[in-house]
């Protein structure tokens, strides 16, 4: 892509939870972040200051509401109010990982579908157009009343399997839980792989599938306590897999499951850099690819009215995507 892109009202804003994220985008696109001032009052309070004129300009806002969720999706929303005073022609969020997606529904009396909330917040904050990527529920982009582009990490995971030779009959992708069949299935389209799934019932776990002296991959679209990964893992041992990888598109690892992972059977985690992770969570295991290119890429098509939907589903032939 070229480095000095044509279309001069096109800005790219970060805010704070993946700057780095946010640099590579807008190094793919030719052009630079925009300039901004996020700051913080002793009590917490969030202030922005956007410190150039964006009058008139399409806007692509960088912010996954990662950890910390709270602050992240307030920021956020003072942002789009920021750009939205400011006479930003159109007000586009870029949401590499969209938090609280996992409450999509009610799954008892009297709880709330916090995803739905979230969407709410975003436009009635002034929002004009999502993009994110593997949604927890599909279900989710209609909780939107306007453009959501669904992007799929599954193809940037094939591209650095397939690159390995982690392809073909010898390999079985395997879903860690029901839920997870589509994803799978759609890892062994690009992988030309037979698929497996474990069935957890009670403390015990079984697969559904034949895994014997096979490379076995689990995908899965967050890994946070690592606990699903793991008990996938064992279970995979258990039944004869001559070695197991692991795949996810968002990285949460919340508390001690980067260290889990470390000392567990999996032999690779395979993960994208919607999240930002810290140094700590940087196991040795631990291999990223990004998703730069395929949301620089996205930006582009949605600024000149190109057709986005091949992002979807397609393998895109991208450079630089393993760190």
């Amino acid at each position: 892509m070229a480095k000095n892109y044509k279309h001069s009202n096109l800005r790219v804003f970060s805010l704070s939870s993946n700057q780095s994220l946010a640099a590579a985008i807008a190094e793919h696109l030719g052009v630079e972040l925009g300039k901004l001032d996020a700051t913080q009052f002793a009590d917490g309070e969030i202030k922005i200051n956007i410190e150039e004129s964006i009058r008139g300009d399409h806007i692509y806002v960088i912010q996954s509401t990662s950890f910390p969720i709270s602050d992240n999706i307030m920021e956020l929303m003072i942002m789009i109010d920021a750009l939205k005073r400011a006479s930003a022609k159109k007000i586009n969020v870029v949401l590499p990982y969209y938090g609280y997606a996992r409450q999509e529904q009610q799954d008892g009396p009297r709880t709330p579908i916090t995803a739905k909330l979230v969407a709410n917040m975003l436009e009635l904050a002034g929002a004009d157009r999502i993009v994110t990527l593997d949604l927890h529920a599909n279900q989710i982009q209609g909780f939107f009343d306007m453009p959501v582009d669904h992007l799929q990490g599954v193809p940037l995971i094939a591209d650095y399997l397939i690159d390995r030779q982690l392809a073909g009959d010898d390999v079985v992708v395997v879903s860690p839980d029901q839920g997870g069949v589509t994803r799978a299935r759609k890892l062994a389209e690009f992988l030309q792989a037979p698929i497996a799934i474990v069935d957890r019932r009670y403390s015990h776990a079984s697969v559904v599938g034949d895994v014997l002296d096979k490379t076995t991959i689990i995908i899965d679209d967050i890994i946070d306590s690592g606990l699903t990964a793991l008990t996938a893992a064992d279970a995979l041992v258990e039944y004869g897999a001559k070695s197991v990888y692991a795949a996810a598109t968002h990285a949460v690892l919340s508390g001690n499951a980067a260290q889990m992972i470390e000392a567990s059977p999996i032999e690779c985690l395979l993960v994208t850099d919607t999240i930002h992770l810290p140094e700590a969570k940087r196991i040795s295991k631990l291999e990223q690819v990004s998703v730069a290119p395929l949301l620089a890429e996205a930006i582009r098509r949605i600024h000149e009215n190109q057709s986005v939907s091949p992002l979807f589903t397609e393998r895109m032939a991208f450079d630089d995507e393993v760190e």
